[in-house]
């Protein structure tokens, strides 16, 4: 397990693409020697960017990317802050500094109890990379992601999730929209916001298996409240807030 020191690497942007309306995915090399386990996490940091704010030029990050694969990516909303601005578009080639990992939102290691992810919107990034690094090592456990968004229109990554579902026979993946009204594309999963009844209704037990929760604190807030509601043990469920920047 790599210890979460900083690493102090530097890498170059080789990469982006908008993945969503308003989400883009930045690529960039793996430095030599940048060990990290999925789900985890690296700050990354402008150098001598051509504008700056009050934010600053540092951002943490969760890493989309499975740990198998030898560049890193990173999602995130494209708000109007200095720091996305010049990440949109700063040349590819710039080379950025990479610190970490750092961050405990990684798949537990007994495989007698599932893993059910709750996400949010951005918040399907430690996800992303959880899962397929868990296809590719054919892992044992039964894996459960339940992933909210307002429209598929701004759900990142849902057909490489999809795929992943097709690919790996322990993964469920359901997603749910809470906006359609607003949606130019049809959709015939499940809609409204992720509750007890969508869970029992996917779940053998709400009591046993390990839950994963990422997104808006909002969010975060609302399903540790739902689980706890529903039977789930509070020692059983873990979370990662992702704010505004």
């Amino acid at each position: 397990m790599p210890t979460e020191v900083s690493t102090g690497h530097t890498a170059k942007l080789n990469g982006r693409e908008q993945v969503a309306e308003g989400t883009m995915a930045f690529y960039f090399d793996k430095p030599n020697g940048f060990e990290f386990r999925a789900g985890q996490a690296l700050d990354i940091t402008l150098l001598n960017p051509p504008e700056t704010d009050s934010e600053g030029n540092i951002r943490t990050f969760s890493i989309a990317s499975p740990p198998f694969e030898d560049r890193l990516m990173v999602a995130t909303r494209m708000r109007d802050s200095a720091f996305k601005r010049v990440l949109k578009r700063i040349p590819l080639g710039t080379t950025v500094k990479i610190d970490g990992p750092s961050g405990s939102l990684t798949l537990h290691k007994n495989s007698s109890k599932p893993a059910v992810f709750l996400a949010g919107g951005i918040g399907i990034t430690p996800f992303l990379s959880i899962l397929r690094q868990a296809a590719k090592d054919q892992v044992p456990h039964r894996l459960y992601l339940f992933y909210s968004n307002r429209r598929p229109e701004d759900a990142p990554f849902l057909e490489t999730l999809t795929e992943l579902q097709r690919a790996n026979p322990n993964f469920r993946f359901v997603p749910t929209m809470t906006a359609m009204g607003k949606s130019q594309q049809k959709w015939a999963g499940e809609t409204g916001f992720i509750d007890g009844g969508m869970l029992a209704k996917n779940l053998a037990s709400l009591e046993g298996p390990i839950y994963y929760i990422a997104g808006p604190p909002a969010m975060v807030a609302a399903m540790r409240q739902m689980l706890t509601n529903a039977g789930a043990n509070e020692d059983d469920i873990r979370t990662e807030e992702f704010s505004g920047y």
